[in-house]
């Protein structure tokens, strides 16, 4: 299991699919709010004028030398919900990040499941 205090220090560092081909940089961690256990990351990706941040899970992601590993492959990850390299996920936005990995959303009315640590 990865722990947010852990985590974190990958900032910056580089982002690897499940086939081991180069995603684009860390830039943050968001925690399951129910739990407040490391459930997604953004990954910057884009050229550099163009550059947005994506979410990839981290449900099956390991650590490595210098990098993150996820379990999901580059394109999926690139065709993810994304956010501009200022901007804030939307509580409206959190359902679409789940749908797009096939995962299930479940939160109370007016309530976040998804917190940038």
């Amino acid at each position: 299991m990865l722990k947010v205090e852990d985590i974190r220090e990958w900032r910056g560092h580089q982002v690897i699919d499940a086939s081991g081909s180069k995603v684009g940089e860390m830039e943050a961690v968001y925690v399951d709010t129910a739990t407040d256990r490391p459930s997604f990351i953004t990954i910057k990706v884009g050229l550099p004028t163009r550059q947005r941040l994506v979410f990839a899970p981290l449900d099956g992601a390991t650590v490595g030398p210098g990098h993150v590993r996820v379990a999901h492959g580059k394109r999926q990850i690139k065709n993810a919900p994304s956010i501009g390299m200022d901007g804030e996920l939307l509580a409206g936005d959190e359902q679409a990040v789940f749908a797009h990995y096939d995962m299930p959303y479940e939160a109370a009315p007016d309530e976040r499941r998804l917190a940038r640590r």
